[in-house]
């Protein structure tokens, strides 16, 4: 089993939700983003998702395409990334970790270069924002690799792709709760717990469910229904302007602790 399987099944024995933070690597600082990582973990995150940086982040709103410019303008790259990556796993090798990102960094790497170095790193999944589908045979050296592909599903996918996803599903299913960008607030817990419900009983992955996803009471809303809760604008946002790596994890840690809570008192 890989590390997220193995973690999605100890959350299903023990009754539990997992928890999916997002940061930006490289933001509010690079030397922050290890301490960060480790700070999640402490606060309850159950897999990281480390966002790479990219100049044109089509799925994300304001809080994050800034994050990413910040990053940028520090010189963060993907191989920045997989080296924090494998300075995390020298302490914590059972914490899942996904890179989100899109394409074109990977494509500039090389897809079999960077699935071996990925490997290395000690990365579990890729979730390619930009790649849907029907176009997902470029990641085959990832998938090769071991790498889960992260797949999304979204309130207006037609019935017909929804069951090659759920079908395709590796790691976990990211199920964006609405039709939109990354931060924005418009959950309608009702219409959401309906479609997930209806995909956990086809999809081969445990489904996490993400996109405008703030706070406590709405993870506790999302976490009735989801296997995961997914949570990156909110805690992004939280998480600017911190002026060292001690207070980028303090403010992790003092973000996520009240949301792992309510998920637990269910």
């Amino acid at each position: 089993m890989s590390r997220i399987e193995r973690r999605f099944a100890a959350l299903k024995s023990a009754g539990r939700t997992g928890l999916v933070p997002f940061i930006t690597a490289g933001d509010p600082s690079p030397d922050a983003v290890v301490p960060l990582m480790h700070g999640l973990v402490a606060a309850g995150a159950d897999v990281i998702e480390l966002g790479v940086p990219f100049s044109d982040p089509m799925a994300d709103g304001p809080v994050i395409q800034h994050a990413s410019e910040r990053a940028l303008a520090k010189g963060v790259g993907l191989g920045n990334v997989l080296a924090w990556v494998a300075a995390f796993r020298e302490t914590d090798n059972e914490t899942p970790i996904v890179l989100m990102g899109y394409l074109n960094p990977v494509e500039m790497y090389g897809y079999a270069a960077f699935a071996e170095d990925a490997v290395e790193a000690g990365v579990d999944g890729v979730l390619m924002v930009d790649c849907p589908l029907e176009e997902s045979h470029v990641l085959e050296p990832l998938r090769n690799a071991g790498l889960d592909q992260i797949l999304l599903a979204s309130p207006t996918t037609a019935e017909g792709r929804l069951a090659r996803l759920c079908e395709a599903a590796s790691g976990f299913l990211y199920y964006v709760s609405f039709a939109g960008i990354t931060g924005a607030a418009q959950l309608s817990t009702g219409e959401i717990a309906e479609r997930v419900a209806g995909i956990r009983a086809r999809a081969k992955a445990p489904v996490a469910v993400g996109f405008g996803v703030r706070d406590a009471a709405s993870a506790k809303a999302i976490g009735e229904f989801a296997d995961a809760v997914v949570i990156g604008s909110a805690l992004v946002d939280r998480l600017a302007g911190a002026t060292s790596a001690d207070d980028a994890a303090g403010r992790a840690r003092d973000f996520l602790a009240p949301i792992r809570a309510a998920l637990d008192a269910r």
